[in-house]
């Protein structure tokens, strides 16, 4: 389930069609190697940084037709050949985790948005690439889609990002309705934070809803399996609300009797 775009990436779902799974597998790897170098451990930012650019260095062969130095990049080499995958998504995908190193404050929604282009965005477009339907207008709505749920993540695991010094609420929006980084300290969940809550994930909601077409462009198990991801952004929106935004506490994750929620849920949209 695609909610977090990388830890609950679709890897190998029986609703894809046997085909693409070995490439669906390999980009989550790539993804996740590059995601883990950003976050994980105890590096230190050089060695985060030599970590992200030897991915580079690695992207950089496959575009000069040089063999990879490592498996994983032989592979992802195939792959790129195989579907004609863009190499820029990758680099994307690289420069938002070197982003994610140094920047730990997001000033406004536009800088948010900038790195959602780059963190969440390529993962959709690479999918769509694969399923050989990268039309403009589908891209448009994979990027809506893929900007909602990097959004919904962010508001999931305010805590989790907190804990490695990430705030992504934007600070002018957080200054607007009187929040301060106390409130996150404190897992204060007053008026005040529930007000931008609200803001922010009925934002993520409308951003969904104009991506909601794709649901039905798309079709088969393919058209399936995006649905299923649209519901499950917004069953985790509704549980924000059901607990009243107070996910310091009580975390918002997909439960069995949600997958039935969703399934009900994920007959092709009518607009």
């Amino acid at each position: 389930m695609a909610v977090n775009h990388y830890e609950n990436f679709p890897v190998a779902s029986i609703l894809l069609p046997k085909r693409l799974r070995r490439a669906v597998e390999i980009i989550y790897h790539f993804a996740r190697q590059a995601d883990d170098f950003a976050d994980e451990g105890d590096l230190l930012d050089e060695e985060r940084f030599t970590a992200l650019d030897n991915f580079r260095s690695e992207l950089r062969r496959i575009a000069a037709n040089e063999k990879p130095l490592t498996p994983l990049f032989h592979d992802l080499a195939d792959i790129i050949a195989r579907h004609q995958l863009p190499l820029q998504l990758f680099h994307d995908l690289l420069d938002a985790f070197s982003q994610d190193v140094l920047k730990k404050r997001y000033a406004n929604f536009d800088e948010v948005l900038d790195y959602c282009r780059r963190s969440a965005n390529p993962v959709g477009r690479l999918l769509l690439h694969l399923y050989e339907e990268a039309t403009p207008t589908n891209l448009d709505y994979s990027d809506a889609i893929c900007t909602s749920l990097q959004l919904i993540n962010f508001w999931q695991d305010v805590t989790k990002d907190y804990a490695i010094d990430r705030i992504y609420l934007p600070q002018d929006e957080m200054a607007n309705f009187g929040v301060t980084e106390t409130h996150i300290t404190e897992s204060r969940v007053d008026k005040e934070w529930q007000q931008l809550m609200q803001f922010q994930v009925q934002r993520a909601r409308d951003m969904m809803r104009s991506g909601a077409p794709l649901g039905s462009i798309l079709t088969g198990r393919i058209g399936l399996e995006m649905r299923l991801i649209i519901a499950g952004g917004n069953r985790i929106l509704d549980k924000l609300e059901a607990v009243q935004f107070d996910m310091f506490r009580q975390r918002p994750v997909l439960r069995p009797f949600d997958w039935v929620i969703m399934l009900g849920k994920s007959a092709p949209f009518s607009f």
